[in-house]
């Protein structure tokens, strides 16, 4: 009964916000017009936490994603300033989120130093390098191909609902993200490096590769959101994906409570995104002071972890 409760806490939780600021702003919180805003404002977000939710799943941690994901944004950039062409600055910026994503996995599987420890270190190598890279400057709009920032404003038209390219883009990253975790072997010998990394290692797991290629896939997550935001915004900065490692976690472990056994689910990730976005939304609606946000997020945080650290014992 009380597991019960637990796994529904959160959805309930989610449908008590919606109906909170459903009642205080009648005119703009639920019209489809806002609804989207929402989905557009989540999809760097949404990419992020549900390629993070990869690594979580073997009990990992990358928290160089918000600085990755600068760092990939202003390598672009830089390159469409010295006149290459979009596919270019394209791949040479989620190149770099894939290498970034090595070098944590191998600082994490081959050298052995803790998650926490190696991705703290590289949050401020990759941010460091953002910022050499383009002098502490922003690359602003006149650098920025229209090619690059007009898929930003793009999308798909319903009738009278233009359903953005952005939201589309992150949409494919869940569904991709879902169907390797739920539907494939690699994505169950994930869950199974999480349970016992030395019990998958004897029954033959390839728990160093394993463990490469999912930081590899959230870096590649990491640096497709830079992407996404410097689209967004016409302009690259070195602090503009600082945000994105806390709210990634957070969506994660608000996911984790939902679960039966404290696990990781993409689709659990997509709820904790989507209460923080409508929380972000309603009180920016509300004008409430963004510090304010700063702190209801920490405590979010901290209620998602205490709560999935007991499930996880219970199941022990």
């Amino acid at each position: 009964m009380m597991q019960k409760l637990r796994q529904s806490g959160t959805l309930l939780g989610f449908v008590l916000i919606l109906l909170f600021f459903a009642l205080k702003l009648p005119d703009t919180f639920l019209t489809a017009r806002n609804l989207i805003n929402i989905s557009q404002q989540l999809s760097m977000l949404a990419v992020v936490a549900t390629t993070m939710t990869i690594v979580m799943v073997m009990n990992d941690f990358d928290l160089s994603v918000g600085s990755m994901a600068s760092l990939s944004g202003i390598v672009a950039a830089m390159i469409f300033t010295a006149g290459y062409p979009v596919w270019v600055g394209l791949s040479a910026a989620l190149l770099v989120g894939v290498l970034g994503g090595l070098f944590n996995g191998f600082l994490v599987s081959v050298v052995g130093i803790l998650p926490f420890v190696a991705t703290l270190g590289t949050l401020t190598v990759f941010s460091g390098m953002a910022f050499l890279l383009s002098d502490g400057k922003t690359v602003f709009g006149r650098d920025i191909p229209a090619s690059f920032s007009g898929f930003a404003r793009a999308g798909i038209e319903i009738g009278d609902i233009k359903i953005p390219m952005l939201t589309i883009t992150a949409g494919l990253v869940i569904f991709i993200c879902w169907c390797i975790l739920e539907h494939t072997n690699f994505g169950r010998r994930l869950y199974a490096i999480g349970g016992n990394k030395e019990a998958s290692h004897l029954a033959g797991i390839k728990v160093v590769r394993l463990r490469l290629y999912a930081f590899s896939l959230t870096g590649l997550g990491a640096a497709g959101a830079g992407l996404m935001y410097a689209a967004r915004v016409a302009s690259a900065n070195p602090t503009q994906g600082s945000g994105l490692m806390l709210d990634a976690i957070a969506a994660v472990f608000l996911g984790m409570t939902m679960s039966r056994r404290g696990e990781p689910k993409v689709i659990y990730t997509l709820v904790g995104v989507l209460i923080l976005g409508v929380l972000d939304n309603g009180m920016t609606q509300l004008r409430v002071d963004s510090y304010v946000r700063e702190i209801l997020v920490g405590l979010i945080v901290l209620a998602a972890v205490a709560v999935a650290s007991l499930s996880k014992l219970r199941q022990a």
